[in-house]
């Protein structure tokens, strides 16, 4: 007799539950799409619901902005595993979106609840490993605001958070998920490289699932 459970919904005990914060776009949205496809529980943090475009039974929205403490209370209890996918598209204003989502994240998050961060190639002691224009224009001129508040994000999860994992994507794109990829801890020789977002998101649920980088801070490249 066949087995009548589907091929995406995994035993009971297999199955996540994963909080996604940032979860509209980007690596987040597909993250959300990974996750579900996969057969877990998904809790998404948005500050506007109408902009999440995936719908879903094991699909749970929370109103919500990752700087308000309640609203990241909210999205992290009972959850096996958070997920911080913040991104943002300013870049001439202060930016403290990273930093103030880790703080709250570091007091709301239970001793044995895994935190996987999105920074970004550039961050921490990745810098100095982009191309020779991201290292020396984009980020200290047109990305320095983004890179510093992730450097003080990074600070705080490694200071006061006791399950973590940093990943810093290489440069992102819109291509499919692969599965084939590094993941660097060793950046010697290494001068930028290519990621997709689907790529990136697949790791991290890899991770959720399976961690094999805790307290580490994989660099993601082809």
């Amino acid at each position: 007799m066949k087995n009548s459970k589907m091929e995406n919904e995994p035993e009971e005990n297999a199955r996540l539950k994963i909080a996604i914060i940032g979860a509209t776009r980007g690596i987040g949205l597909a993250l959300v799409k990974a996750a579900l496809a996969d057969g877990h529980e998904v809790t998404a943090l948005v500050r506007t619901p109408a902009d999440m475009s995936v719908s879903h039974s094991r699909l749970h929205i929370i109103e919500g902005d990752a700087r308000d403490p309640d609203a990241i209370e909210q999205v992290v209890a009972g959850q096996d595993v958070v997920c911080d996918c913040l991104g943002t598209k300013n870049v001439i204003q202060k930016i403290t979106l990273f930093s103030e989502s880790a703080k709250n994240l570091s007091k709301a998050l239970e001793r044995e609840q895994l935190l996987i961060a999105v920074t970004g190639i550039g961050t921490g002691d990745s810098r100095g490993h982009g191309s020779f224009l991201y290292d020396h224009l984009f980020i200290p001129i047109v990305l320095r605001r983004i890179y510093a508040d992730k450097n003080r994000q990074e600070r705080i999860i490694k200071s006061e958070m006791d399950r973590w994992i940093i990943v810093r994507p290489g440069f992102l794109t819109n291509g499919p998920c692969t599965g084939e990829y590094r993941a660097l801890t060793d950046l010697e020789g290494i001068n930028g490289g290519r990621i997709s977002r689907a790529d990136v998101a697949d790791f991290m649920l890899s991770q959720a699932k399976s961690p094999e980088f805790t307290g580490q801070t994989p660099l993601l490249i082809y």
